[in-house]
């Protein structure tokens, strides 16, 4: 489902650059981020979530998949929830994207034991079984190669180059 929202939202984003003229989002990179920053909105909702609701993975859901050898789960889960909403923010301003995908990309590496526990151990989200691992980990790897690709880390030139070299010189 997140790869979807990923997907969607993304060409959602370049669509509007493309068709409506929306200077912002006239290129892919940005569009990406955007989309990226859709996607760990939705993600990072489920950690603060309470467990009565059983309609979307919950914070019981998200504290069950950290693995035992992480101490304080409860904290964690929020502590993520709270580093992906900052994250999803930091995409969006030009100031801060670099950074963000930067460390958004640390974040899902540091996140993927967790994933990797929740489909070996049979952890259920919402009463579905966990993302199988010959699935999570491909997308795992998309999402931080997105976030640093979106942070002009990847990908040939930088967002920083591209600009530049698009603007005139000033005589």
């Amino acid at each position: 489902m997140t790869l979807i929202v990923l997907v969607v939202a993304t060409l959602c984003f370049r669509l509007s650059g493309a068709l409506f003229g929306l200077a912002r989002f006239t290129t892919w990179r940005v569009s990406a981020a955007h989309g990226l920053a859709v996607m760990l909105v939705m993600t990072a909702s489920a950690h603060f979530v309470p467990s009565d609701v059983t309609v979307m993975p919950n914070h019981a859901d998200m504290v069950a998949m950290v693995p035992p050898f992480v101490p304080f789960p409860a904290f964690v889960v929020y502590l993520t929830g709270v580093l992906e909403l900052a994250g999803a923010v930091g995409l969006v301003l030009p100031a801060t994207r670099r950074a963000a995908g930067i460390c958004l990309a640390l974040l899902f590496v540091l996140m993927l034991p967790a994933n990797i526990h929740a489909a070996l151990a049979g952890v259920t989200l919402a009463g579905e079984a966990a993302t199988p691992l010959w699935q999570r980990i491909p997308e795992q790897i998309l999402y931080i190669g997105v976030a640093l690709w979106a942070a002009g880390v990847t990908g040939g030139r930088s967002a920083r180059t591209a600009s530049a070299s698009s603007t005139p010189p000033v005589l």
